[in-house]
């Protein structure tokens, strides 16, 4: 297994954890504090469940090796479980906000004091969490780790938005009531928005979108480095999973002969692979160059 594949789903599993004991904690301060907006928020973190584990399971599946089936690896696996986990996000705004119209539509009591306490430190683990899965998604590269991440970043912001609602109630007094769920309805607009930001990287993977100029001018400088290599024509990257495949084309002296030319290839090929070890694999096309 690779390395990055073994990070990434130890993020996983810090995901799964805390995301079930933080719905658990939200359900029964919100049940017995009579707020709404943490019920809603322990609705989202439920949710989160599931799709950490949609992608933990995506994960093992993504590092599969390639076979006669699937020649390019199983990578394309994780774009595909972003777009679920974004469905999770889709479906729990689309509640949170259902339920908060119910509940601005229905009379009940201020919710209590203590409920400000709890979200406080849930706003802080959030925070964390996002910010280590955010890390482990940048290392690895991966885009189901980086939708999982901006799980805990909703989750922040709407146990943030919950706390100002909860806030405004507490401090207004008689008339306010309804001032979590308010909050909990600005919260799933927020949350839906978080879903488009997530679902476009993850579509650009699958339709095999160009968004990686960093890696196409490394490689290309590293074919450069080679004094046989003339010059560096086309230059495709496709992103698998966390890895990367290139298409390649190289033009180099006319004279020589097509063994030449094919030990260049793999020289260069030989050289991307070692200094790019999210390469899992490069073709390289050689072309003539008439003028020398």
């Amino acid at each position: 297994m690779r390395p990055e594949y073994k990070e990434a789903m130890k993020a996983s599993y810090f995901s799964i954890a805390g995301n079930t004991v933080l719905a658990i904690a939200k359900a029964v301060t919100g049940i017995f504090g009579n707020s709404y907006a943490l019920i809603a928020d322990a609705i989202e973190s439920t949710t989160d469940v599931f799709s950490s584990i949609l992608v933990l399971l995506g994960l093992k599946y993504a590092n599969k090796p390639a076979d006669e089936n699937h020649p390019y690896g199983h990578g394309k696996a994780e774009p595909l479980i972003t777009f679920m986990v974004v469905g999770f996000l889709i479906v729990s705004a689309t509640v949170i906000a259902y339920e908060s119209i119910e509940n601005i539509r229905t009379p009940h009591e201020i919710p209590e004091p203590y409920t400000l306490i709890v979200l406080a430190v849930i706003i802080i683990i959030k925070e964390f969490s996002y910010r280590f899965v955010s890390k482990k998604g940048d290392e690895t590269d991966s885009t189901a780790l980086k939708a999982d991440a901006w799980h805990h970043r909703s989750d922040a912001i709407t146990s943030l938005m919950a706390f100002v609602g909860i806030s405004i109630a507490l401090y207004m007094g008689k008339g306010y009531e309804n001032a979590d769920d308010w909050a909990a309805l600005f919260a799933s607009g927020f949350i839906l928005f978080n879903a488009y930001l997530i679902l476009r990287p993850a579509l650009g993977e699958v339709m095999d979108e160009h968004r990686y100029d960093d890696i196409e001018n490394m490689v290309r400088e590293i074919a450069h480095a080679n004094h046989c290599v003339v010059e560096t024509e086309k230059c495709f990257v496709r992103k698998t999973g966390m890895t990367y495949h290139i298409d390649l084309h190289i033009a180099v002296d006319a004279s020589i002969t097509v063994k030449e030319g094919h030990d260049i290839a793999h020289r260069v090929k030989d050289e991307i692979l070692l200094k790019l070890p999210q390469v899992a694999d490069v073709l390289i096309h050689v072309e003539p160059d008439d003028e020398l």
